[in-house]
């Protein structure tokens, strides 16, 4: 297992999408070159291969035109220029579907591993890049070694279908010497564009597995050890003990606003020692009865205190007690199921008032 020279942990935990992120921002990404490749040279063979009559057509030109016989026998300077560029020109055209399409395969063989991505980090000059020893010591590397071991491979794979394929044409290729010089021309092109395009998937299914490997050796590297996560974690969503304290104080605020709510309150339904509920109606401001405190224990018994201390009056009421508490929140309405025994309690002690009026 890999080990963080800096917390001198070992790098366990997956890599969070932060630190993914993070990585890609500089340019580090999970790409196999060998992908891009492929992609290059089966777009470059194909393009070849569709565009034969294009190029057969533009030599055909430029053959014509250098061997016009009524040109001036001594050039002027002004014909040099004209000459060089009608060539460039020419090489231009016949070159532009071939350069179109190798720039577009290799465009989407980027985007298809990466996705669209502007790394200007990763374009930015290092001077440690410029340090031999360190670029000594690269050669040495896991990676260097696979990145050998893998152009052997290749060699090899490429020598023994080039080998085998042209073991398979040699008797027609003995037969070349009695035909004209046409067919002897598109004969070799014709096989040589078939073996490029076998070659092109042998290096397809490397690049398939090459890609396999980097991406798995990019994610190993990005592993986080434990220290890293819990320090991340504590970035991103803070300090659980700095939380925790948060809530606690949040929680006080919340209590104490509910409590300075229980001497306005029009009742309190006990438990009658565990429990304890206030309510409040306002047949002007509300459509229903709300809770406006509740608590169990030591929560319970300040409720009840206070509303003693305040002429709140107190009924025990064990089942509607256990209800409210239960099921409604505090500043919220008085459910429909419950409105005949919170209307009730709230006759009872209007009457009470009433009386001791």
């Amino acid at each position: 297992m890999a080990e963080d020279p800096e917390s001198g942990g070992e790098k366990t935990e997956d890599a969070s999408s932060r630190k993914l992120g993070k990585s890609r921002e500089e340019g580090q990404v999970a790409k196999s070159m060998e992908v891009t490749s492929v992609f290059v040279l089966l777009a470059g063979a194909l393009s070849l291969f569709a565009a034969a009559f294009h190029f057969y057509q533009n030599m055909v030109r430029v053959l014509q035109y250098n061997l016009r016989f009524d040109r001036i026998p001594e050039l002027t300077p002004v014909d040099i220029v004209h000459l060089l560029g009608y060539h460039m020109e020419r090489m231009l055209i016949t070159c532009l579907p071939v350069f179109a399409a190798v720039c577009l395969a290799a465009l989407t063989a980027n985007f298809a591993q990466v996705g669209f991505m502007i790394s200007w980090k990763s374009l930015a000059p290092k001077p440690s890049r410029l340090n031999p020893i360190s670029g000594f010591k690269q050669k040495f590397t896991s990676r260097a070694v696979v990145e050998f071991v893998k152009t052997l491979v290749k060699v090899f794979v490429i020598s023994l279908v080039v080998y085998y394929a042209i073991k398979g044409e040699l008797t027609d290729i003995a037969r070349l010497y009695d035909n004209s010089t046409g067919h002897i021309l598109l004969f070799i092109l014709l096989e040589t564009f078939w073996i490029f395009i076998k070659v092109c998937l042998i290096m397809l299914v490397v690049a398939i597995l090459d890609y396999s490997y980097q991406r798995w050796k990019f994610l190993e590297e990005q592993k986080m050890t434990k220290k890293e996560v819990k320090d991340e974690t504590k970035q991103t969503e803070g300090d659980p003990m700095v939380k925790s304290r948060i809530r606690q104080l949040q929680q006080e605020a919340a209590r104490k606003r509910m409590m300075a709510a229980v001497p306005e309150a029009d009742v309190v339904v006990t438990n009658p020692t565990r429990l304890a509920v206030a309510l409040k109606y306002d047949n002007t401001q509300m459509d229903a009865p709300m809770v406006t405190a509740k608590g169990a224990g030591p929560v319970a018994e300040n409720i009840r205190r206070i509303a003693r201390e305040n002429d709140v009056p107190l009924v025990e009421d064990k089942q509607l007690a256990r209800n409210l508490y239960s099921h409604v929140d505090i500043e919220e309405a008085v459910p429909m199921e419950y409105y005949q025994a919170v209307a009730e309690l709230l006759a009872y002690v209007y009457r009470l008032k009433n009386r001791q009026g």
